[in-house]
């Protein structure tokens, strides 16, 4: 499997040094091909940078590790080329509430998987992950040991889960469907995820004591 990792931001980058690090062979995209050079060359050999185009024609998997209205964008532009690929979202719609939590920048009822999914075209394959650990807690949740960190993914497609899974083999974390459907995990996932505090430790409690 070809990972293609869209944005170098904090999920993102973080992401890029867990799988190089693992030997996995990635391809980092971002507006402009000099910064996703710079940032392959500190990795050695195990990071490729390319133009977004050439990183989407080169995967099997893209990560979209920027914003929920820079992915709409995103989708719109790079349609055609998504068919037939398994497009990852980490995003979250929130933001500072202005009294040290967060709030959702969308409706209540409403998640960012459920927007991007229906975005996507048909032939592309939809997985909700990462957006339940911060950069810091894949940083320190990966390869940890004795007892591996939880990753929880979700999608309406089981197909795309069963290599996807493989493609995060170096990361070493557990990894754990939360829920198979993108409607019904939608609610549940945007409340643990705007919560303060959220980590893969703490998501992993939350959801067995339900």
């Amino acid at each position: 499997m070809n990972t293609a990792i869209i944005g170098l931001g904090n999920i993102g980058s973080r992401l890029t040094k867990n799988l190089a690090a693992g030997g996995e062979k990635i391809i980092v995209a971002e507006r402009t091909l000099e910064k996703a050079d710079r940032f392959a060359k500190e990795l050695g050999g195990n990071a490729q940078a390319m133009s977004v185009p050439d990183a989407i024609k080169k995967s099997d998997v893209v990560i979209l590790a920027i914003y929920l209205d820079a992915i709409k964008q995103f989708v719109a532009t790079y349609r055609d080329l998504l068919v037939g690929r398994i497009v990852v979202d980490p995003s979250n719609p929130i933001a500072p509430d202005g009294e040290g939590g967060f709030k959702k920048t969308i409706p209540a009822n409403q998640s960012s998987g459920q927007i991007v999914s229906t975005l996507l075209p048909k032939g592309a394959r939809f997985v909700k992950a990462f957006g339940t650990l911060s950069a810091g807690s894949l940083a320190s949740g990966a390869n940890r040991t004795p007892e591996r960190a939880v990753l929880f993914y979700a999608t309406d497609d089981s197909a795309a889960g069963r290599p996807w899974r493989r493609s995060l083999a170096p990361v070493a974390f557990r990894l754990s469907v939360l829920e198979t459907s993108t409607n019904r995990f939608a609610s549940r996932w945007a409340a643990i995820c705007t919560s303060s505090g959220s980590s893969a430790d703490s998501f992993s409690r939350r959801k067995r004591s339900r």
